[in-house]
């Protein structure tokens, strides 16, 4: 009956990532808008844009292969499956079968693929380079956050997210170990750089490299694509939320308890979004080729987290 409960939780864990994110897309341009002294566009423009973009007409190029037609329909898939492994309302993964950390990092890797191959089976040279320029970010972001994952779960003697997010809830993972401290550093860095942000990466460049997988996508298509993207970045505050910040998850499943879990879960991307508002509007755009000087930082914290974690500080 648990179980069962579960898969339900999952599924609304599912809807509510779907339904929210076009919102802190919003809210997040809102903010930039605001510290910069401008009006910007409505909290709902990004619903709005979605929408419009699904009425519109799907072009594919003639010289594409079914990688690119489905790679909208694998992005979505991914990013929901991860959102119904996280624990995201709960302190249990709602998929407990499959909800591994090892599952996770193989689902964002099969996601970016996707998406890099979809660029380069478009044919068009400019959505080549943005492939080129994904799968390099994806070469330096994705180890910090593998070795952070494997540290929490060397520490919390299991893979399963959920039981990691009960141990650190329940206090068995301990806020006062340098190692969690030094994981939980690693972590946020990779989150910052995985949501798209100024200095890496800028959210609404349409017209540049990072936006060069998306240039021959058209119609419905494009909206999946870039619903899925935002997506992503809300399921990594979320699986991040989970490991180290998993207060307000709860522990019995009913109608009330979900609610408020909710409300204190909306609350925390909120916060986390004001904090990489603040951040990104604090500093310049930093060149691809000098991506890796921060990256490396934080693959070295994780690192020393490791290391900490063998030598049991």
């Amino acid at each position: 009956m648990l179980d069962d409960k579960l898969f339900f939780v999952g599924l609304l864990q599912a809807l509510l990532v779907m339904a929210v994110t076009p919102f802190f897309s919003g809210f997040a341009r809102v903010l930039r808008a605001k510290i910069h002294s401008r009006k910007g566009p409505s909290i709902f423009q990004d619903y709005r844009d979605i929408f419009k973009l699904i009425k519109r007409q799907r072009v594919v190029p003639a010289q594409s292969s079914w990688i690119f037609c489905l790679t909208p329909y694998v992005m979505m898939a991914t990013i929901l499956l991860i959102a119904m492994m996280t624990p995201i309302l709960t302190l249990q993964s709602p998929l407990r079968m499959v909800g591994d950390l090892i599952a996770i990092v193989y689902l964002f890797a099969l996601g970016r693929f996707f998406f890099a191959a979809a660029g380069l089976d478009s044919g068009s040279g400019f959505a080549g380079i943005g492939a080129s320029r994904e799968m390099t970010l994806a070469a330096l972001v994705e180890p910090t956050i593998i070795l952070v994952l494997f540290v929490m779960g060397l520490l919390a003697g299991s893979t399963d997210v959920g039981v990691i997010t009960q141990k650190v809830a329940t206090g068995e993972i301990s806020y006062y170990s340098p190692t969690v401290w030094l994981a939980m550093a690693a972590f946020s860095i990779a989150a910052f750089i995985e949501t798209g942000k100024l200095p890496f990466d800028l959210a609404e460049a349409e017209q540049e490299i990072q936006e060069g997988p998306l240039t021959e996508y058209s119609g419905g298509s494009l909206a999946l694509l870039k619903w899925s993207l935002s997506m992503k970045q809300v399921v990594v505050i979320a699986l991040f939320m989970a490991i180290f910040f998993p207060f307000g998850n709860v522990a019995v499943v009913n109608g009330f308890s979900i609610l408020m879990s909710t409300a204190v879960f909306l609350l925390k991307v909120a916060i986390f979004y004001v904090i990489v508002a603040l951040l990104e509007n604090s500093m310049a755009r930093l060149l691809l080729f000098r991506a890796h000087e921060v990256t490396w930082a934080a693959f070295g914290i994780a690192l020393l987290s490791f290391v900490f974690f063998l030598v049991n500080v």
